[in-house]
């Protein structure tokens, strides 16, 4: 496949994520203010979208508290700063064995909720985007598995069709945009899909170059895609991502480190993801050409 270099390049900021970086960096924030002052200033640094998970503001350990998610969302929504808004879906589908000899029962650290469970916060905020993990996943930890059956995707995308929220597939392998294009090809979601290739999160795709262009070339023609890898080679996959085609996502969700010894804050990789997409000669749009280019609806703040 030839490459076709996108000249039009919009940034996701993911924010705070929901892994145990917490206690690595004092720049990931933990309270709705924190993760909303943190988006905001991505957002002034030229981040089109964020992208946001909630943890609880004392300990820092991921949460699906909606009180949060809607302190959050009201936040951003009446700052001065226009972004999109791109709330995670994919809480609730984590799964943890006992291990190699007692899988049963699960243990610590499981939290297995259901469809409409898992898509409440979305139905209640209304984000312009939301995410959807298509498919179950080995992670990093030994008994950890993400766990998204075929019946719960198909479940929670016909939800966020219907609440008018566009569908931010997550693929973390090829099998994973090979089960999204059914569910576009079933109609749960709508042909001008929206995905982000997920490179390099143990154990799923490597983001070796190949393996990279497999993905890519497995996105349909009229498809929007964004990707992004974890580390060192975040700030080398927004020059591979817009070389392909795509779009970029940086973030503390992601990398942590601006360079070697030096921690980050968000707004600070979003300008130097920016930097690096306009010495390639490419145009960093903004939230309203990313609503023009995704048919988004912008939500006024709640009354």
């Amino acid at each position: 496949m030839p490459l076709a270099m996108n000249r039009e390049v919009f940034i996701t900021c993911a924010v705070t994520g929901s892994g145990s970086t917490q206690d690595k960096s004092p720049h990931v924030p933990r309270s709705p203010q924190q993760i909303a002052d943190s988006a905001i200033a991505a957002a002034k640094a030229g981040a089109a979208v964020v992208h946001c998970h909630v943890r609880d503001p004392e300990t820092g350990a991921p949460s699906r508290d909606l009180g949060y998610v809607r302190e959050l969302t009201d936040l951003i929504r009446a700052s001065d700063v226009d972004v999109v808004l791109n709330l995670t879906a994919g809480m609730g589908g984590d799964m943890v064995f006992g291990g190699s000899e007692q899988p049963l029962p699960l243990t610590k650290g499981t939290d297995m909720a259901g469809a409409t469970e898992r898509v409440v916060h979305v139905a209640e905020c209304l984000p312009e985007i939301c995410t959807l993990d298509c498919g179950t996943m080995n992670f990093a930890e030994a008994d950890y598995v993400m766990t998204n059956t075929p019946n719960m995707l198909e479940t929670m995308g016909k939800m966020m069709t219907d609440l008018g929220v566009k569908a931010e597939i997550e693929a973390f392998d090829t099998g994973h945009l090979w089960f999204a294009k059914k569910l576009v090809q079933d109609g749960v979601l709508e042909p001008d899909a929206l995905v982000q290739l997920c490179m390099g999160v143990p154990w799923g795709a490597p983001d070796d170059l190949n393996t990279f262009m497999a993905m890519v070339n497995n996105v349909p023609d009229n498809w929007t895609f964004s990707a992004f890898s974890l580390g060192r080679n975040q700030m080398a996959y927004v020059a591979a991502s817009v070389l392909a085609g795509g779009n970029v996502r940086v973030g503390l969700e992601d990398n942590l480190m601006l360079e070697r010894g030096v921690l980050a804050e968000n707004y600070q990789l979003v300008e130097k993801a920016r930097g690096i997409i306009e010495a390639m000669g490419a145009k960093v749009i903004g939230p309203q050409a990313v609503r023009d280019k995704l048919g988004l609806t912008k939500r006024a703040p709640r009354g």
